[in-house]
């Protein structure tokens, strides 16, 4: 973890978002133990986090990317440059980008029977799959749940029961969201095996994402899953991690701009904003705060710089109150924080740092003429 002290001593300026990547090749470790065990390919989940200089640095440790849209897959092909391979599954494939996506990619599981039925062709130079919904749910919360009814996440696998299409390679399916046991992943792969006995010409197999290795004690469960499948069927065998990659090497480092009371209760304003991390907002997830005193005794409500009056990050409590001018670091915000943050007000990204074992670097600072750009303004 990130010395919070060390930080705001060298980060002057704020907000400021801080990846981690010797957090970031620990949590590859217990992958690649698994995948020189069992044979298993690693990919890495772009969409979680695309910054380049971290690409650049995970690259050599997996066996390729996963990507969902032609931006990803043209990013994802500039940094592999031919050294890993490049899988894509989406719901909404372009017609007029497939032909692109088709050449970028090694991989594509198509989402639907129509949309593997109106793309796919006889002259093509990538493995066509289909991404399988087992209708298997494991998320609470339905706006987590990729199998939720009504789903738009894949082949409903009762469609698939006498057989798959002509051409299928493979099958991909992801059911689960920050889990962090391994019994959604036996079950599922449970529900497919009859697909899998009848359709021995398969010759690969991807689990998706969506599963925290780096918080499951005993990978040896999975081990033995991923070995069983490859012994019996023949096939390589996938998995996608994004968040479990990167999700805890994320910081997002804020200043108090303001203090009060508000009802009781004392607000202190940041200068950052939940638009910096859009899953607070979209999900109540309540980020952890390193200066926060579990059995403190006093609380504080942590509030976004913009007008949006749900821009808080929640209340925490603390020993004494932070002043104005004061740093504070959120951690375990790597993942499906920057690649959604977004200059709601006209405030500004946050920087972007990396520390790896030579230190601290400055990556990006966004500027005026970003968000200018952004919004087609003419000469100034």
């Amino acid at each position: 973890m990130l010395n919070a002290a060390e930080l705001k001593q060298r980060i002057s300026s704020s907000p400021a978002f801080v990846v981690d990547e010797r957090q970031v090749l620990a949590n590859l470790q217990a992958l690649a133990a698994l995948r020189e065990r069992t044979g298993c390919k690693v990919l890495y989940a772009i969409k979680a986090l695309p910054l380049a200089r971290l690409l650049e640095s995970i690259k050599y440790r997996v066996d390729g990317f996963s990507v969902s849209s032609l931006f990803e897959a043209k990013l994802a092909q500039e940094v592999l440059a031919g050294l890993g391979s490049i899988h894509l599954t989406t719901p909404g494939i372009r017609p007029d980008e497939f032909g692109e996506l088709a050449e970028l990619c090694s991989h594509i599981s198509f989402n639907s029977l129509p949309q593997y039925q109106r793309l796919q062709g006889a002259d093509h130079g990538y493995s066509p799959g289909l991404r399988v919904n087992p209708k298997l749910s494991f998320a609470a919360d339905r706006r987590f749940d990729p199998c939720r009814p009504h789903s738009k996440l894949g082949v409903d696998i009762e469609l698939l029961r006498n057989g798959l299409p002509d051409g299928v390679a493979g099958l991909q399916f992801h059911t689960v969201f920050s889990c962090r046991d391994l019994a959604p992943l036996q079950t599922t792969v449970l529900a497919l095996r009859p697909l899998l006995e009848r359709n021995r010409q398969l010759q690969w197999l991807n689990l998706g994402g969506g599963y925290l290795y780096q918080d499951i004690a005993d990978l040896e469960p999975l081990a033995e899953l991923i070995g069983g499948l490859r012994a019996e069927f023949a096939i390589d065998v996938y998995l996608e991690p994004g968040k479990a990659i990167v999700g805890n090497a994320g910081y997002l480092l804020a200043t108090v701009l303001d203090r009060f009371v508000s009802d009781g209760k004392v607000v202190l304003v940041l200068d950052t904003s939940v638009n910096h991390h859009p899953e607070v907002f979209e999900y109540q997830i309540r980020p952890r705060l390193l200066e926060e005193v579990a059995e403190g005794g006093l609380s504080a409500v942590l509030a976004g710089s913009t007008c949006l009056a749900g821009d808080v990050f929640g209340e925490y409590r603390f020993d004494r109150i932070p002043e104005i001018g004061e740093k504070l670091v959120f951690a375990e915000v790597g993942a499906y924080s920057l690649i959604k943050a977004n200059r709601f007000n006209g405030y500004n990204l946050p920087d972007v740092y990396t520390v790896d074992q030579t230190g601290l670097s400055l990556q990006k600072r966004y500027d005026y003429s970003d968000y200018r750009r952004q919004w087609g303004a003419g000469s100034v």
